[in-house]
């Protein structure tokens, strides 16, 4: 065949390819209209809306203020968190949680699952330091989904209610990567009961410029929370929920339960809470999206990271801050579960009911499941036409016949109203995003839009996969876990609390438990734990979780079989007078020591010098130390050993909770501890024999005093308890 055939027969079918491009261009371009029309209307009411408001709302009523928060009496909340392989991140979230909210009458219910051990030891870790927090077993193997795992958390507050004889003014819902504001509970009484279903904004925390994936979050966030939802609750009176800071009335939750046989929350949807606040609206429940403006301060690099660190002070609504994902995967995974939920499973579950605004909200919540691929299909078309055009430019594209649509005015101006309305939505992203995140975000939100439409076309593609699967296969939808992060300590922890303060937020003790205690203590010269513990007002497990936490070192527990392989590693005079206890190595090599209270830096120096290697301390109770002291100095009979390694926490009953000698006789002020401390560097106990005798013929204490809290000790250790 001839060159010049070559060329027809390559112009004609180029020619034909071009006009079926411009067909789908056409069909796509029809299809980005009416959703941008949509787009158009939401845009429309509410910068009337904002407007109308500004000019009469916002002058005639004052607004609510943070006083008038603190003023209104404080109604019992509860707070649940589900968790499925949340073991990075929960206790975090908890410590958070427990140090930044002002307010005394809550408790934290943590669901979790009877084969994720991981996630419960650290919940269980977290439930022997905070008195408000409890942990419910679900009863079966995980993952199911998240409606499965709350609706038993629901079962277990409204049992407590029943043991504790309260009733919860509200449920609240939160994540475990949340990170909450201290009034956001202060702003749900405020509100209780005549709300039914509160709903906060949600925020992400602030990302890095170059997190891209990251970054989409925030801009969606930022322009959804601050506009879609404010239509939404404008136009149909009524907001979904968001899965994290939602509180429920008690009411609420009550006409749940009636309505589905004791289960709340929608077993069979993916996206429980957009279906619970659809549920809600149709028991003719009332629903608010709450918007109450707290002022913070920040800390921000400019110029997208290369500049100073610069402090400003920050207005923005109350809000649920948290990480969202930072890679393609976990991102578009996560995505395709909110599009099944909401798109996919809502759409086959409810249909399209109600009134005519909210038929034309859920139709709008559901057209992503459509838009994604054709927004995904736009960016192919287009540049195909850029190749097309490229070609043509450099005279190497085959000539072929024009395309019906080559002068087609319509297609032209339907091209430049796409053209204006995506200009519209980018400088609307760019103002919202700003507003939070300063210009270097807004600017990167334009082109994090493309990747925003990336990651949106791999999730709805995966949520239709997954759907037709489970239509056609039966296959049960299941939670898909998405791992998340959380503020690292330096971030949002500060450990450096004194420990009376600490122990307050955790409602171990009241302000004037502590009050009374510090001045027995100073009066005394006796630590504070001791005398909160001597008083019942303390138990020594919560004691030791409040100083590991306070100096950020590590927990341990007492292993005796190790504490007598390893007694040489240390001279036993070091041992009594510094109340340590060996335990070996670590892995890195480091000698194990247990303490109940942190090492000074020059006794770390000390014992290192004497090691000849670097030591890792960790903290135990007050009871443990007591126990290995007796052990290695062979004064625990036989009948309490034995029992010691049978009862209690941690392999240690009564017997380890009973205090020392030394401790005894500081805390009934029969010595001061300077002066005990001081006798007692000079105390070796293979020559000097027992404590006491040493002390009474040194004329540091009388042998009266001796008698009497060997006495006490006698009385605490039990019957067969014989103390040196």
């Amino acid at each position: 065949m001839s060159l010049a055939a070559w060329t027809w027969y390559g112009g004609y079918a180029m020619g034909r390819y071009f006009t079926a491009l411009e067909l789908v261009a056409a069909v796509v371009a029809v299809a980005i209209f009416v959703s941008s029309l949509d787009d158009l209307f939401v845009d429309l009411w509410y910068w009337s809306r904002e407007t109308y408001r500004q000019f009469t709302v916002k002058r005639r009523f004052r607004p609510l203020t943070a006083a008038e928060l603190q003023a209104r009496e404080e109604q019992p909340i509860a707070i649940m968190v589900p968790a499925w392989l949340e073991y990075d991140v929960i206790a975090a979230m908890l410590e958070d949680l427990v140090r930044v909210l002002d307010y005394r009458q809550y408790v934290v219910f943590v669901g979790t699952y009877r084969n994720d051990a991981r996630t419960i030891e650290e919940v269980e870790r977290m439930r022997r330091r905070y008195r408000q927090l409890r942990r419910v077993e679900v009863p079966h193997d995980g993952p199911t989904c998240k409606a499965d795992c709350l609706n038993w958390v629901i079962q277990a507050i409204f049992k407590y209610e029943r043991e504790a004889d309260i009733e919860f003014a509200g449920v609240v819902l939160h994540d475990s990567e949340d990170v909450l504001h201290p009034l956001e509970l202060k702003f749900f009484n405020y509100l209780l009961p005549r709300k039914d279903m509160i709903q906060l904004p949600v925020a992400s925390l602030e990302r890095h410029w170059f997190e891209l994936v990251a970054g989409t979050y925030m801009d969606e966030f930022a322009e959804w929370h601050a506009k879609d939802l404010v239509v939404r609750e404008s136009l149909a009176g009524a907001v979904p929920s968001a899965g994290v800071g939602t509180c429920f009335s008690r009411r609420a939750l009550l006409a749940l339960i009636d309505e589905t046989d004791n289960q709340p929350f929608n077993t069979e949807s993916l996206t429980e809470d957009y279906d619970v606040g659809a549920r809600l609206a149709k028991l003719g429940m009332q629903s608010i999206f709450a918007r109450f403006p707290v002022t913070f301060a920040a800390r921000r690099k400019t110029w997208f990271g290369l500049g100073p660190v610069r402090e400003f002070t920050l207005t923005m609504p109350l809000c649920v801050r948290e990480f969202f994902p930072d890679t393609l995967r976990t991102a578009y995974r996560q995505r395709a579960r909110w599009t099944l939920g909401i798109g996919l499973q809502g759409w086959r579950q409810t249909g399209f009911s109600g009134s005519l605004a909210n038929r034309y909200l859920l139709l709008r919540d559901r057209k992503g499941t459509v838009t994604a691929i054709v927004g995904m299909l736009a960016y192919v078309l287009v540049a195909q036409f850029l190749l097309f055009a490229l070609a043509d430019a450099l005279g190497i594209a085959p000539p072929f016949a024009a395309s019906p649509l080559a002068d087609a005015s319509w297609f032209r101006a339907l091209l430049w109203i796409n053209a204006v309305a995506l200009m519209l939505r980018t400088v609307q992203r760019i103002y919202f995003v700003t507003r939070l995140y300063g210009w270097e975000h807004g600017l990167l939100s334009a082109p994090r839009m493309v990747v925003a439409n990336y990651i949106n076309f791999l999730a709805v593609a995966r949520a239709w996969r997954l759907f037709l699967v489970h239509v056609f296969t039966g296959k049960r939808l299941a939670w898909d876990k998405t791992m998340h992060d959380f503020p690292s300590a330096d971030g949002l922890l500060d450990r450096r609390q004194r420990l009376g303060e600490l122990l307050i937020s955790w409602q171990a003790i009241d302000a004037e438990q502590l009050q009374s205690a510090l001045d027995e203590a100073h009066a005394r010269e006796a630590p504070l734990g001791r005398v909160l513990m001597a008083k019942g007002w303390l138990d020594d497990e919560t004691l030791a979780e409040a100083i590991a936490f306070q100096s950020d070192i590590g927990r341990g527990a007492l292993d005796a079989a190790s504490l007598e392989r390893h007694r040489d590693l240390l001279p036993l005079d070091t041992i009594v007078r510094y109340r340590i206890l060996p335990q070996g190595y670590n892995a890195e090599g480091f000698a194990v020591v247990l303490t109940a209270s942190p090492l000074g830096d020059a006794w770390v120096a000390q014992f290192e010098a004497q090691l000849g290697c670097g030591i890792e301390q960790r903290i135990v109770r007050e009871g443990e130390i007591a126990f290995g002291l007796r052990r290695l100095r062979g004064v625990t009979p036989a009948k309490t050993e034995e029992r010691a390694h049978v009862d209690g926490e941690g392999g240690l009953g009564r017997a380890a909770s009973v205090p020392l000698l030394g401790d005894l006789l500081i805390e009934r002020g029969y010595v001061r501890r300077q002066a005990f401390e001081a006798a007692l560097t000079e105390y070796l106990p293979d020559r000097h024999g027992r404590i006491g005798d040493f002390m009474v013929a040194r004329g540091v204490v009388s042998r009266e005093a001796i008698e009497r809290v060997v006495q006490e000790q006698r009385r605490a250790s039990g019957p067969t308890g014989v103390m040196a």
